[in-house]
């Protein structure tokens, strides 16, 4: 049988890891927008960003089964993981969060979960 300390502690414990569960679970639903800025050019290398706009262009890479978007110019690279099973067509309007990163001196956005990207009707 618990103490009457182990079992106030206990409680605490509960209510300590139930308090980081649901921080954990808000941040992931609505972090991103909290902390992403919207992209520009001012926006260093490693900033998380938000970008919306119009498919402009869409190419697979030579090898490994990427995708480059182009979104108002901007270079936006889609590894293979989390390229497979998207359905992204020219003209279409999307809302992304990615990592700004500069490749062979080009600067573009890099989306690290197919979650991160969402088509605007």
């Amino acid at each position: 049988m618990l103490e009457r300390q182990e079992k106030a502690a206990l409680a605490v414990l509960v209510c300590v890891v139930g308090i980081v569960l649901a921080a954990h679970l808000l941040f992931a639903a609505f972090g991103q927008s909290l902390v992403a800025d919207p992209y520009s050019e001012e926006v260093p290398d490693g900033a998380l960003v938000l970008l919306e706009g119009s498919i402009e262009g869409i190419r697979e890479t030579s090898t490994g089964g990427h995708l480059i978007l182009t979104i108002n110019g901007t270079p936006v690279f889609l590894p293979q993981n989390v390229a497979t099973g998207l359905e992204l067509h020219e003209n279409e309007n999307i809302t992304l969060y990615g990592v700004v990163q500069t490749y062979r001196g080009t600067r573009e956005v890099v989306v690290s979960s197919a979650g991160d990207i969402r088509v605007v009707k």
